[in-house]
């Protein structure tokens, strides 16, 4: 049965199967993005869904302010955009690529024709959509329950599944991470370098990574950090 998720470690990485993804966007050629080229900005019409074939996009949502939040990344064999694809309403987010990415898309229309003729899509598409609102829930009893401590420690377990090259490291900046929390630079900033004079992180220049998983893990399951 096809699966939103690719494991129970990496919640946050929703996904149809990789044969209906393939199935999705057969025939489409691979189109090749810059890093720090938009996919869409929020609010833009909605007429396209993407698939990440490599590289890494960016959602991210922005307040009247212009404040950001990153709501999460997506990587490989990802979908982009299918919630304004799906509903033809503005886009909900910003789609940016991080990386030199190669993508293959669909219009709208197209999208609804090849559900239409393989209902296993139809399927796939309603998983996809529950896991993300199911994310987004979680997200939301994250910012209600937990402090910074908890909230980050679990960013960096969930990035180092997705992010971390060979020797461990995540290549973000301590901007970024609080981007990813809606929570200060100076906060985060604090409580990584906590961590790291108690030999939980390393942090270099533009990067971190962990040293001690089993401390992450304590901390991200605590409530009492506020």
């Amino acid at each position: 049965m096809p699966s939103a998720n690719d494991s129970d470690d990496l919640p946050r990485l929703a996904r149809i199967d990789p044969s209906l993804f393939d199935l999705l966007f057969s025939g489409c050629k691979i189109e090749r993005y810059a890093a720090g080229q938009h996919l869409f900005v929020q609010e833009d019409v909605a007429d396209r869904i993407y698939g990440v074939m490599s590289g890494t996009v960016e959602i991210s949502i922005y307040s009247p302010g212009g404040q950001k939040l990153v709501a999460n990344i997506e990587l490989s064999r990802s979908l982009v955009g299918e919630i304004g694809a799906l509903d033809g309403r503005p886009r909900t987010a910003t789609a940016i690529c991080l990386t030199a990415c190669g993508l293959v898309s669909l219009s709208r229309t197209q999208l609804f024709d090849r559900i239409e003729k393989n209902p296993p899509l139809a399927r796939a598409m309603i998983e996809l959509l529950c896991t993300r609102l199911r994310w987004v829930s979680g997200e939301l009893g994250d910012q209600a329950f937990f402090g910074i401590e908890a909230r980050l420690a679990k960013r960096l377990i969930f990035l180092a599944g997705v992010m971390a090259d060979a020797g461990g490291w995540i290549p973000i900046s301590q901007s970024e991470l609080g981007e990813f929390l809606g929570a200060t630079r100076e906060s985060v900033n604090k409580t990584l370098n906590d961590w790291r004079t108690r030999q939980i992180i390393d942090i270099k220049r533009g990067g971190l990574r962990m040293v001690d998983a089993s401390a992450l893990r304590h901390l991200a399951e605590s409530r009492d950090d506020d």
